[in-house]
């Protein structure tokens, strides 16, 4: 990490600055909006990357949808930062996150699929889970649950997006 940044974890006071990092992504149809008091609701997942000046440049989170798996979400960085390598320090915390949590796969959707596949990434697609978790996880309401099922109730917000994996704990390759 480069001495003009750093990462750490979010905190409440932060959200003001993650609404402003990821509008303009929202308003391009990159990410997917969230209400402010979904934001409050999950600020223990994310990762802010600060400057040196205390300005929020970048954002992300790891949310755990099953036993083994987690979702990088919300991932997105200032445009004047773009660069810089914060995309890929907020994406190293967020994996160092999942293997403390004892997670085993990642999953995001995503326009990104060079950043991400340089982070050991493929493309999903159409790998299922097992029927017994499927079963579990389509009876989740979280948006993210059904992207990772390819439900067709989603389709809409996934245009173009792809769906990726990874292995962690040196299953994939880098």
């Amino acid at each position: 990490m480069t001495a003009d940044f750093r990462v750490r974890r979010a905190r409440a006071a932060d959200v003001s600055g993650i609404v402003t990092l990821t509008e303009p992504l929202v308003d391009r149809r990159i990410l997917l909006g969230k209400e402010r008091v979904d934001l409050y609701g999950a600020l223990q997942e994310f990762r802010v990357a600060e400057a040196s000046d205390g300005s929020l440049i970048g954002c992300g989170a790891l949310h755990v949808m099953w036993e083994d798996l987690g979702e990088v979400r919300t991932l997105a960085v200032a445009d004047a930062w773009l660069g810089r390598g914060i995309g890929h320090a907020l994406l190293d915390e967020l994996e160092a996150d999942a293997a403390e949590l004892g997670l085993s796969r990642l999953f995001c959707l995503t326009f990104e699929v060079d950043f991400f596949g340089r982070h050991g990434f493929v493309d999903m697609g159409h790998e299922t889970v097992d029927p017994a978790v499927y079963a579990e996880l389509v009876r989740s309401h979280d948006e993210g649950v059904a992207e990772f099922l390819d439900l067709a109730r989603v389709k809409q917000n996934t245009l173009g997006n792809t769906r990726m994996l990874k292995l962690l704990g040196g299953a994939a390759s880098h």
